[in-house]
Formats: C-alpha cells, structure tokens, sequence
C-alpha cells in the first residue's frame, strides 16, 4: 500500500560499558564498550524501515558527533532524516549504560534534554507533511507540551500510535492519551495510566475501558509470556499468546518491535487477531537477537517465528 509513517520523538545515541570483574565503586573498572543507535520512536521506525515500509524521523539533535552519527546511521537504514532539526551548541539525545560482570546494569544516565528544541513552532512547519501520512509514531519522552500539541492538533486524521515505555511516561502521557488510535502499555503501565489494578485479564480489561472512553480507539496490552491483550472501540476484547520463547539472548527490544509489528499489520489491512500474532513475532525476533533491534526482521522471518512458536 502507499504512503509513508512519520516517527516524531527520541533518537539516541546508546552507550554501553560493561565490566569484565565485579564492579569496585569509585574506581576504574576494565571491560568492553558499545555504542549504537537508539531511542524508542528511532527504534520502531528502523523496524518499520526493516520489514520495507517508507518513514521518516522528526526529532531534534545537536550538532555534535552523535548527532553526526545518527543521522549517517538512519541514512543506510532508509529512515528519512530531512526534517530533523539541528541546533548548534547542543548535545544530542544519549543514553548511557554502567553493567555489572552479570550484565545487570548497574546505573543508568538518560539525556533527552534535546527534545525540549522539538517545539510547537518548529513543528507547525511540517503540519502539511505529517497530515499526508498513514500513521504517526511518537513516543512520552517529548516535552508534555509538545506531546499534546502532536496527538491532539498536529496528527490531524492520522492515526497516532505510542508506546508507554515506563510508569512515568504513562502517566504523562494519561492526560493526553484520548487522542490516540493506538496506546501499546504493558500491565504495570496500564495501571499506572488509569488507577485500576491490572493483576488479572478482568482488571486489564476494565483499565482498557477506561482509556476507550476517552477516546483510545485500541489498547494493546503486551503481557509477557503470557502474550497480548487488545481491547478495542468497537467492544471487542482480545487475549493472544505465542508458545514462550526458552533460551531468551536478549532482554531489550522486544517493545519497540511489537509496536512496530502492529503498525505494519494495520499499514498492510490485517486483522486484529493477525496483528497481534505478527506483533508477537516481531519481539519474539528482537529477543533473539544480541542486538536490540534485529538486523535480519523482514516479513520472512517473522512468518518462520509464528510457524514455529504458533498459538498455544
């Protein structure tokens, strides 16, 4: 089908180091260090870009090597970078990473203080683009401001799909969350954004609801081992599990490339139910994986991982 998807939220930079003996605090300690390309809209749309589908990024970066990185980065992926904006003087968006011999990380520093350039004004400038659109991705990392601004006014009729990512961006997302087509939370997110405890398929289901009338159009509840659960508009109630996947190699990705495989069902017209298997196999193919998003993910593979993790 035609069209394109538009991702406006982080992109990072994500560096990783890692000690080789048991961490000594203040001190310095040997091991490894990675760096790559991350951020949850980034990462969704490189997914996207890796099934085949066209999209593009608006985010902001600083005119640094990360930012220089980035965007060499989302060039060899096919993620248009036209519409970035580039502030001089500033530092792009970087995550930073300290794990333990166990690879349990130990601390974290998160910098998305970029976003903040990410303004209303600037983003006004490319209404026209964003409307033309099949679908709009962004992420609760954006200034509260400007989230509101781009699933209330900006979107327009395109639907807007978000991903919680962590109990404090659900609920900064909660005020605004009426706009959206889409919201993909897990329980612990669900809960926090409406109040209502998700321990059981009928408290989800009643969390769900409360999103609904507001104004959610679809609520995908991603629940572990235990698969998805998808409420919808239309009263329609869906619970999905794949067979759980045994030798997990990595933990981080699976999120950003559930969402992704929903957008690309609804992008290419499947089912609900369709969808949400396809989502499923899609973080099944992140976890997989050493990397967070999986460099071999097209749509051949995903189809391989539903044949052999099936439905319970």
């Amino acid at each position: 089908m035609n069209g394109y998807i538009v991702g406006i939220g982080a992109a990072n930079v994500d560096i990783s180091g890692r000690s080789e003996e048991p961490i000594v605090m203040g001190d310095s300690n040997h091991g490894p260090i990675s760096l790559s390309t991350g951020g949850v809209t980034r990462n969704i749309l490189e997914n996207l870009s890796r099934l085949g589908l066209p999209v593009s990024l608006i985010t902001a970066m600083g005119d640094d090597l990360n930012g220089a990185t980035l965007i060499s980065e989302c060039s060899k992926l096919e993620i248009n970078t036209e519409r970035v904006l580039v502030v001089p003087g500033r530092t792009s968006s970087t995550y930073m990473a300290v794990l333990d011999d166990k690879v349990n990380m130990l601390v974290s520093i998160c910098d998305v203080s970029i976003l903040e350039c990410l303004t209303k004004e600037y983003l006004e400038q490319h209404r026209e683009y964003v409307s033309e659109a099949r679908a709009l991705v962004c992420d609760p990392s954006l200034p509260a401001e400007t989230l509101d601004f781009v699933i209330n006014d900006l979107s327009g009729n395109v639907p807007v799909y978000v991903d919680t990512v962590s109990t404090a961006f659900a609920k900064k997302l909660a005020p605004f969350a009426g706009g959206c087509d889409t919201i993909k939370p897990n329980a612990l997110e669900l809960e926090y954004m409406t109040g209502i405890p998700t321990d059981t398929l009928d408290g989800i289901r009643k969390a769900c609801d409360k999103l609904l009338n507001a104004g959610v159009r679809r609520v995908v509840v991603s629940r572990g081992e235990k698969g998805c659960a998808c409420a919808i508009s239309d009263g329609r109630f869906i619970a999905r599990s794949l067979k759980p996947v045994t030798e997990m190699v990595n933990a981080t990705g699976a999120g950003d490339s559930l969402m992704a495989g929903l957008i690309y069902s609804h992008f290419n017209g499947y089912g609900e139910e369709q969808a949400l298997d396809f989502g499923m196999a899609c973080g099944i193919a992140a976890i997989l994986s050493s990397r967070t998003i999986n460099p071999k993910i097209c749509k051949q593979l995903i189809l391989s991982i539903l044949q052999t993790y099936g439905n319970k």
